[in-house]
């Protein structure tokens, strides 16, 4: 089954949750900013990624800004910030079993399907 770890507000989004639904598999669908990450689960998915945690962040956010910019911070506290502030959370995410990809472009997702 196929995790999509999406926010609705987010064109992007939508677009690869289409995306998805079109290709007529079962879709699990997450709103990550109603039911929030776990510490643990967004390790995890950054693991599945194979990136840092700070490359999961989007830095343009105001909440990153006011707290964080400039700051050093360890893994640990990346993924605390985003935990806190899930609108940090690059959108949307894709899990396919072991693999994961961000829909930034959507085409990324093609790679793990």
């Amino acid at each position: 089954m196929i995790t999509i770890y999406h926010n609705p507000r987010c064109s992007k989004s939508r677009a690869c949750n289409l995306m998805l639904e079109n290709l007529g598999g079962k879709i699990h669908v997450i709103n990550y900013t109603k039911d929030l990450f776990t510490e643990q689960t967004l390790a995890e998915v950054i693991r599945l990624l194979k990136i840092r945690p700070l490359e999961l962040v989007r830095k343009q956010e105001q909440e990153w800004k006011n707290n964080f910019k400039g700051k050093e911070l360890s893994d640990e506290e990346v993924i605390k910030a985003m935990v806190k502030y899930p609108k940090l959370i690059e959108r949307p995410i894709v899990v396919n079993k072991k693999k994961a990809a961000i829909g930034r472009p959507i085409e990324a997702v093609h790679t793990i399907l």
